[in-house]
């Protein structure tokens, strides 16, 4: 399994458009954060996690030059904007790309891109194939994909575990029946936003006593705003196996 992490920052991304905070105006590349996305390759299937306003540019930064399927945490623009970039891959392949979301999901995605659903078929519009998920494991070709459900204030949202990794972004609050999908996970990727409370979001201190419970060998956190601090700074605060995510992070095993 590899895993590249193409982006780690809020739905405003790092820096923040008129922000002159010290983590905005940071020249250490750790603090540039894209909307949260990553890819996957495993079994010789690739795959990308949520596809928001920044999925061109994470393709061209990561050299990706093919997905085999988008798997779909949850409908917010910063998961769900960069769908019309698929078309590269429809174009040089001549594939539809399966698009693996919720009934709720897929809803919201046919409204914001009509175009890309109507009947006519509109020139130049990307090739989807929307597939049904539910709270239950699910397969693509070889690979099994666990779905974890969390909480996104009132918005349920999904994570994913393949094999020994597992992914949540998104998160506030997390049942013990889904922190049990998540244990013997041997890489964890949690988001923990900032270090005040929030009404939406694990917070740091949050996410680190979920981790705790979980015991991964190793944690990553994603999802952080400007608020969090510099990535040198809250480095320094965090134990031995747990640390910041940043956009360009890869590893395999």
């Amino acid at each position: 399994m590899k895993i590249k992490v193409l982006g780690t920052g809020t739905s405003q991304g790092i820096p923040v458009i008129a922000c002159d905070c010290p983590v905005c105006t940071s020249t250490d590349p750790k603090d540039t954060r894209l909307r949260c996305s990553i890819y996957i390759e495993v079994d010789n299937l690739k795959l990308v996690v949520d596809i928001g306003p920044d999925f061109r540019t994470q393709m061209l930064n990561a050299a990706i030059k093919d997905i085999d399927a988008i798997l779909m945490t949850h409908q917010h623009n910063d998961q769900s904007a960069g769908l019309d970039d698929v078309r590269p891959f429809n174009f040089k392949y001549r594939k539809d790309i399966p698009v693996y979301a919720t009934v709720a999901v897929q809803e919201d995605l046919r409204q914001r891109f009509q175009y890309v659903f109507k009947a006519s078929n509109y020139p130049g519009a990307p090739r989807i194939n929307l597939n049904t998920i539910e709270n239950l494991p699910f397969q693509i070709e070889q690979t099994k994909i666990q779905p974890i459900l969390v909480q996104h204030g009132s918005m349920p949202v999904f994570g994913f575990r393949i094999n020994q990794f597992t992914y949540i972004t998104d998160a506030k609050e997390i049942e013990e029946e889904e922190l049990e999908k998540i244990k013997g996970s041997k890489v964890l990727i949690l988001n923990a936003l900032q270090k005040e409370p929030h009404f939406s979001h694990l917070n740091l201190s949050q996410a680190l006593a979920i981790i705790e419970k979980v015991k991964p060998e190793k944690a990553y956190l994603t999802h952080i705003s400007h608020l969090m601090g510099k990535n040198q700074d809250i480095a320094k605060e965090l134990p031995t196996n747990v640390e910041l995510c940043y956009d360009g992070l890869e590893f395999e095993w």
